[in-house]
């Protein structure tokens, strides 16, 4: 073979690797709100912790969510007794992402002055302009879809009230 035919050969073997992988990627589904935080490096720790309380499912499901995502700086504001506790206590662990979680999909444009979150309990939403806060986080990022719902990228960790 000479090397005009080897080099082909490579090049239209590589060409057609690269044409079947697109192919492919164009047939999967659309992602889940399980998929987009997976794939968000400024929302590793959220992620690491939705693995550990075994909330995957949840986030993977067909009834439409709002996933309240805290980023990463909003975990490393937290003191780390309050991270220490969480990972000690799966209860309320669950508990406190439950309270990031709201049933359907939610605009932000669109969103109610409060939220019922979960957990149970009510999260206060607030609108000044282009801003939009929920208690004391301030969505950084809106409405990212996904399959069954919306992510919001928020800049605190929303801890539930304590039940009396």
């Amino acid at each position: 073979m000479t090397a005009f035919k080897r080099v082909f050969v490579r090049r239209a073997g590589a060409l057609a690797c690269a044409l079947a992988l697109t192919g492919c990627a164009g047939m999967t589904a659309d992602p889940s709100l399980a998929d987009v935080l997976a794939t968000r490096p400024e929302l590793s720790t959220l992620n690491r912790l939705v693995i550990q309380a075994g909330l995957q499912d949840s986030l993977r499901g067909e009834a439409p969510l709002t996933l309240l995502a805290p980023n990463d700086e909003a975990f490393k504001a937290l003191p780390q007794r309050t991270l220490d506790a969480l990972a000690a206590d799966p209860a309320q662990l669950k508990a406190v992402l439950n309270h990031h979680l709201v049933e359907g999909r939610l605009a932000t444009g669109a969103m109610p002055a409060k939220l019922r979150t979960r957990s149970g309990a009510d999260i206060v939403t607030s609108r000044a302009g282009d801003f939009v806060t929920l208690e004391e986080a301030l969505i950084v990022q809106a409405d990212v879809p996904a399959r069954n719902g919306n992510l919001d990228v928020i800049d605190r960790v929303l801890i539930p009230p304590v039940k009396k």
